[in-house]
């Protein structure tokens, strides 16, 4: 009986090491999404304007540029999709990279060829155990990325897409990532980045297409004008996706921590009683043996009178 008990006592003790380490890590994502939030917030009006004015550039001009002009017949695609450099995030990973796979099967079927560019060791990892090919990824930044993060990522994209398919070049440029909508709702999203969308306006826009084009004139050229905001249209679009990303992911694992956490509180519990039940029964087995050798001597002394 004494041995279960230390059993059941090393194993609380287990249990609470790990709870103070989910403990942990439950305050540092919960710091750590809050700071994400704010970036995400400061990140999204300059997007958003960014859209606006490639927009009203693109509406406003018969200028056809490769960035906007939509293939007659898109043969290839490039797909960015970005996933988390760390686990113990919950669904996080696997629900983005399932919608990468939708995303991908879709393209497929539209009878376009689909290059893949991936951002996180999860999605690196993924692909590389299924033996696919990965045009190029990045990895070490998703906690935490920066402006010069997006800005690597979209040069080689840029890139493509003012390619020739002939030459490897793509006539789409689709990205997969995970939209932050609160602390307990974060959702694998799909969209296409270029060729922009004429006449897709940002949400947050209320403006119609009329309203927008006597506020622009355009020096020196529409096209000029273009070759400048649209890079940095993609740029901004990709470092507001990086942003939403880390802090969905930051926000998944707050919520996996503290599920493990409260699943470890729940086991200690349990293994408690446990050991004081094992405790009581050693507790009882001793009482009963002192009894019994008590009764055996008394029997023993009364034989002998």
């Amino acid at each position: 009986m004494g041995a279960k008990l230390r059993v059941y006592k090393r194993r609380i003790r287990s249990v609470t090491a790990t709870k103070k380490i989910t403990k942990a890590m439950e305050m540092i994502a919960a710091s750590r999404v809050v700071k994400a939030q704010r970036q995400v917030a400061a990140s999204t009006p300059y997007a958003s304007e960014l859209t606006r004015a490639v927009t009203a550039v693109a509406t406003g001009s018969n200028t056809q540029h490769p960035l906007t002009t939509e293939v007659e017949q898109p043969t290839r695609a490039a797909l960015l999709l970005i996933t988390s450099d760390r686990g113990l995030a919950g669904g996080y990973s696997s629900n983005v990279i399932k919608a990468a796979e939708q995303l991908t099967e879709r393209l497929k079927a539209e009878g376009k060829e689909v290059d893949a560019y991936i951002v996180g060791r999860k999605g690196v990892s993924y692909y590389s155990f299924r033996e696919r090919k990965v045009v190029e990824s990045w990895t070490g930044f998703t906690d935490s990325p920066t402006y010069a993060d997006a800005k690597a990522i979209s040069a080689p994209l840029i890139e493509a897409v003012q390619r020739d398919t002939a030459e490897g070049g793509v006539d789409e440029l689709h990205i997969v990532t995970t939209e932050f909508i609160s602390m307990m709702t974060q959702t694998a999203i799909d969209d296409r980045l270029l060729p922009l969308s004429l006449d897709k306006v940002e949400e947050s826009e209320e403006s119609s297409k009329d309203e927008i084009l006597p506020l622009f004139d355009f020096e020196p050229s529409a096209e000029d004008v273009l070759d400048a905001l649209l890079p940095r249209y993609v740029e901004s679009r990709i470092y507001n996706a990086l942003l939403q990303a880390a802090a969905s992911k930051h926000a998944a694992t707050r919520r996996a921590m503290k599920s493990a956490t409260d699943n470890a509180e729940d086991l200690i519990k349990s293994l408690s009683r446990l050991a004081n039940a094992a405790r009581q029964a050693e507790i009882t087995q001793e009482i009963s043996e002192i009894v019994g050798g008590a009764s055996a001597l008394a029997d023993a002394t009364a034989g002998s009178d």
